[in-house]
């Protein structure tokens, strides 16, 4: 048993998720704001991150080049306060968000739940974040260090829950204009099942002007800050239909978009209110994404995300076809060495377990 595993079973799944997911995450934010401390700590689980344009691992993508092929997904860091915490615990890049145009408080609690019977978590948070203002503001200061501009950061927008459906575009916008040159790539989430008609969104006559409105206003907000174009993916459900899947992929071909992060949380499940994650996705995932990538042909990124545990998970989405993958889940079962874990796996030697070579 390792300390964590001893930690996790005799105080930390006692504890609220909630509570228990907060006073770690401080922790891990008040680390990558010591320099020392968090070059020596990503110094010694993460060298990798270090190696630069050709290391071991490393994938060119979106016009970036990301050390490792495995990084964190949306949902842990809604405010972008612990990037560069979480890069020193190994993870290749980092999305953060969601994020929304105006502050919320998200949905009363309680509103996350350990489903420990399948190491998973259910989840109703409802985009709860500080709003899109104060995300600018803090990655402005992250890009105003080197270190900080090296570092892979997506961002995840989303719509206010108190915005009508028919207004949407402009929410996703509005987060785009003041966030895209930040960012190294946005996703358009559609696809979370805590805020009421999102996921409506997802038919590909509600998605068209939404993505469309996004394109524009980052493409707009690039072009004043004088910096490159911002990649543009959405990220959808794993409850669509094939069929809407394919319909997903047939408008980001016809819309030139940059991709897809597949997939969300899922609601078919009977635990309770809330979208569950965790193992229980990981087959669904691997279909999706396998699909996804024979619809669309090699060019646009497929991002797999969805019940990842180990190195062998995230190797068998790059052979359906993911250019990068993600996790969550299981940092809460497994602990802080988890990303360092499986990017240290996949980075092993140039040739034998690189995301280029797997893919």
């Amino acid at each position: 048993m390792t300390p964590y595993t001893l930690l996790f079973q005799t105080v930390l799944r006692r504890m609220d998720p909630e509570r228990a997911h907060d006073r770690a995450f401080r922790a891990i934010e008040v680390a990558g704001k010591v320099p020392l401390l968090r070059d020596v700590v990503q110094g010694a689980l993460a060298p990798y991150l270090g190696r630069g344009i050709g290391g071991p691992g490393s994938v060119e993508v979106l016009g970036r080049t990301v050390p490792a092929p495995f990084g964190l997904a949306g949902g842990f860091d809604k405010n972008a306060r612990a990037v560069r915490g979480l890069t020193m615990l190994g993870f290749g890049f980092v999305e953060v968000g969601t994020v929304t145009p105006r502050p919320q408080p998200g949905n009363e609690r309680p509103r996350m739940w350990r489903e420990l019977d399948v190491r998973g978590v259910r989840n109703r948070m409802g985009f709860n974040n500080d709003g899109a203002v104060e995300m600018a503001e803090r990655l402005r200061a992250l890009r105003s260090t080197r270190a900080g501009r090296a570092v892979i950061v997506g961002v995840n927008i989303g719509k206010n829950k108190s915005t009508p459906a028919a207004d949407a575009a402009g929410d996703y916008a509005r987060c785009a204009r003041m966030l895209a040159e930040h960012a190294d790539y946005l996703v358009v989430n559609v696809s979370s099942p805590n805020t009421p008609g999102l996921r409506d969104l997802q038919t590909a006559d509600e998605l068209r002007p939404i993505l469309t409105a996004v394109r524009a206003a980052a493409d707009e907000a690039t072009a004043l800050a004088r910096v490159g174009r911002t990649p543009l993916l959405v990220k959808i459900a794993p409850d669509l239909s094939d069929e809407d899947v394919d319909a997903v992929a047939d408008l980001v071909t016809e819309l030139g978009l940059d991709g897809v992060v597949a997939v969300n949380t899922t609601v078919g499940h009977d635990r309770g209110p809330g979208g569950l994650s965790g193992p229980p996705l990981l087959a669904r995932g691997l279909e999706v994404v396998r699909r996804l990538r024979g619809r669309l042909g090699p060019d646009p990124v497929v991002i797999g995300v969805g019940g990842v545990t180990d190195a062998d998970d995230v190797r068998a989405y790059l052979r359906a076809g993911a250019d990068l993958v993600q996790g969550y889940t299981s940092f809460v079962y497994r602990g802080p060495f988890w990303p360092s874990r499986i990017n240290r796996a996949l980075t092993r030697s140039p040739g034998s377990s690189s995301a280029g070579t797997m893919a």
